[in-house]
C-alpha cells in the first residue's frame, strides 16, 4: 500500500479553549430517522448524465438506521448501520458477491460519515466516543487499530476530504466550517455550513452551502453553494443550491446532483443556474431521498430513502 501522508497533529491551546467552550454549550446529539439504502444503475457521458430509476434496488432491511452510503470503489461502498442496541458502526458492503462485513464493532462508540482516505489505508469516520465526544477517528482497510486525527477539534459533526487534509464542520453556536492547514494555523472557511462537505473533483475547491442567508425559490427555502479555494483561500459563489435540498454529490467536475422528496435533480454548474429534474422514485413504503454517493466510475448511484409509516 502506499505511503498515507495525513496530515496528523494537535491544535493551539487558544482554539482548544475555544472549541472546549464550543462543546460545553452546543447539541451533539445525532437525530435519526429510519431509513434503508438502494443502488441505481447510471451512466455518464458526452451525451449527459442518466439515472435508469427502474433499476433501484434495496441493499438493506433494517427497521433501524441505515445511512450516510459512500463508495470507496467501483465494486464496494460503506454506510453508518444501527444495531438493536442503539449502537451505530461502519458496514462495507460488495455488491457483486452481495457480502456485508463489518469495518468497526465498537460496543461503547458510534461511528457516523464514513469515507476512504486519499491513500486508500483508512475508513475516516465521525466517532461518538465514550465521554460523548465526537472526533475524527481512521480505521484501518486491514482492520487494524484505529487512530484518532486531529485530537483537540471536537465536537465534529461533518466532514470532507481535499487531499489528505479534512474540512471540519465544528458544532456551536454558531457551527463552523474550519480549516486546518497546520497546527498553527486552523483557518475558519465559513460560520453556518450545511451538512454536505464535498470536493469538487479535478479541482481545489471545497464547496457547502452557505445557511447565513436563505433564499425562497418556487416556494422552497435554498441556500447558496459557495466553493472554497484551498491554494487561494478565497471563496467564490456556485449559485444557488436545489431548493428545499441539504446534500449533493458531484457526478464530475460541473455537475451536481441534489434530490428533493423522491425526485433527482442535476445542475451544470459552468453552464446554467436551472435545475433539471433527471429522475423520480416511485417505490412502496419510501420517500424522501436524505443522501446521495456515486461510484468512482459512475455506474452506480448510492441513495438513502426514508421508510415511510
Amino acid at each position: 500500500m502506499p505511503f498515507c501522508r495525513i496530515k496528523k497533529f494537535p491544535v493551539p491551546i487558544s482554539l482548544v479553549l475555544f472549541l472546549i467552550f464550543l462543546s460545553a454549550n452546543s447539541n451533539r446529539s445525532l437525530a435519526q430517522e429510519n431509513t434503508d439504502l438502494f443502488l441505481v444503475d447510471t451512466k455518464n457521458n458526452l451525451l449527459g448524465f442518466k439515472i435508469f430509476s427502474r433499476t433501484a434496488e434495496k441493499i438493506t432491511n433494517n427497521e433501524l438506521y441505515d445511512n450516510q452510503p459512500k463508495f470507496i470503489n467501483d465494486l464496494q461502498l460503506v454506510f453508518s448501520s444501527e444495531d438493536p442496541s442503539g449502537n451505530f458502526d461502519i458496514i462495507m458492503y460488495n455488491w457483486e458477491s452481495g457480502k456485508f462485513t463489518n469495518m468497526t464493532r465498537t460496543k461503547n462508540k458510534s461511528e457516523f460519515s464514513p469515507d476512504l482516505t486519499s491513500c486508500g489505508q483508512y475508513i475516516s469516520t465521525i466517532t461518538v466516543e465514550e465521554d460523548s465526544s465526537q472526533r475524527l477517528w481512521l480505521y484501518p482497510i486491514n482492520m487494524g487499530e484505529p487512530e484518532l486525527l486531529y485530537d483537540d477539534i471536537e465536537p465534529v459533526g461533518y466532514y470532507g476530504w481535499h487531499e489528505d487534509v479534512a474540512a471540519l464542520f465544528v458544532i456551536g453556536e454558531p457551527n463552523r466550517l474550519v480549516y486546518p492547514y497546520s497546527r498553527e494555523d486552523i483557518h475558519e472557511i465559513a460560520v453556518n455550513p450545511g451538512r454536505s462537505i464535498q470536493q469538487r473533483p479535478k479541482t481545489g475547491e471545497i464547496v457547502f452551502l452557505d445557511k447565513n442567508n436563505n433564499i425562497v425559490a418556487d416556494g422552497k427555502t435554498t441556500y447558496e453553494l459557495k466553493a472554497y479555494d484551498i491554494e487561494k483561500r478565497e471563496t467564490s459563489s456556485l449559485g444557488l443550491a436545489l431548493g428545499g435540498s441539504d446534500d449533493f454529490c458531484w457526478v464530475d467536475k460541473n455537475k451536481l446532483l441534489m434530490a428533493r422528496g423522491n425526485e433527482l435533480y442535476l445542475r451544470k454548474v459552468n453552464k446554467s443556474i436551472q435545475w433539471e429534474k433527471i429522475a423520480t422514485f416511485n417505490i412502496p413504503g419510501y420517500g424522501n431521498i436524505s443522501r446521495i454517493s456515486i461510484s468512482p466510475d459512475n455506474k452506480k448511484l448510492a441513495l438513502t430513502f426514508e421508510q415511510l409509516e
